[in-house]
């Protein structure tokens, strides 16, 4: 929604501002030169990334109209779910889990929480972990270790379409000159022309610049600095995990294992410490 009301308000404020100043609005609209900044932008970017970084592009587009949907409800979800099964742990011994762990779609811990199974990447970094836990055969400081190598990577993979619509909003100014110096070529094909003739193709090719830098900072470059905040919020859903699984493995009791994954969380979405009591205690 966000980026929807943005795009409103770039486009207002920039065509309101043309025409209140006595422009004429129908010459802003060029689609060759459109044809020419866009296309050689996505070319540009289908030559500079792989198959997996443009599928995750299109992918995490329509995330910036809806959101990452991890909000205080989507972490409460998470905390009490690891909060289950912590106290799981306590009651009956790590081998108990080891039916919810191997196949958390048929695991009715899990399936109380449909909110966080729909993030399959989330639900596998928490078994495999679990299960590591419960195979005894590793120290606390050597689980951390690992768990922070591959929350590097998944913030590699997570920055990735960021860093590719990012490249394309610093090439659009680029292109936007090509496309003027290609509309000056024509001009200089017509020098002879009448002066309104010429002056209309000099403010064609002009557009080509001004589509260029407005596309940039108006629309792509934001979009690539929304993907990059999206992916911090996910990335913080990995490190609560994180916290909460070395607290209870260094011996803490459940509720103040889920402490530690709730100190991890942004102040907008970490929900309160008796709030997070409450909802734990809740029937579900």
């Amino acid at each position: 929604m966000l980026l929807i009301v943005g795009a409103l308000i770039v486009l207002g404020s920039v065509g309101g501002g043309y025409v209140l100043s006595h422009g004429y609005l129908p010459m802003l609209w060029q689609p060759f030169e459109m044809i020419i900044i866009c296309g050689a932008a996505l070319g540009g970017f289908i030559i500079s990334n792989n198959t997996h970084t443009l599928v995750q592009v299109m992918k995490s587009i329509p995330g910036l109209l809806t959101g990452s949907g991890m909000n205080r409800s989507f972490y409460l979800s998470l905390l009490t779910l690891q909060y289950d099964l912590f106290t799981k742990i306590r009651k009956e011994g790590v081998i108990a889990i080891e039916e919810d762990i191997e196949e958390p779609d048929q695991s009715p811990i899990f399936n109380a929480y449909p909110d966080i199974m729909k993030h399959t990447t989330l639900v596998e970094f928490l078994c495999d972990y679990m299960r590591l836990i419960s195979s005894g055969n590793m120290q606390a400081h050597e689980l951390e270790s690992l768990m922070d190598a591959e929350i590097e990577t998944i913030q590699h993979e997570l920055e990735e379409p960021s860093h590719a619509v990012t490249s394309v909003a610093d090439a659009l100014p680029g292109f936007g000159i090509v496309a003027a110096v290609l509309g000056i070529t024509i001009t200089m094909r017509d020098i002879a022309a009448p002066p309104e003739v010429l002056g209309l193709h000099i403010a064609a090719a002009l557009v080509g610049t001004f589509l260029g830098i407005l596309l940039s900072y108006g629309f792509v470059g934001p979009m690539g600095i929304a993907m990059k905040n999206e992916a911090y919020e996910k990335l913080k859903a990995f490190e609560c995990i994180k916290a909460s699984l070395i607290a209870n493995m260094n011996g803490l009791a459940p509720q103040m294992s889920v402490e530690f994954g709730r100190k991890m969380l942004f102040s907008s979405v970490r929900p309160g410490f008796n709030e997070l009591e409450e909802y734990i205690r809740s029937p579900r």
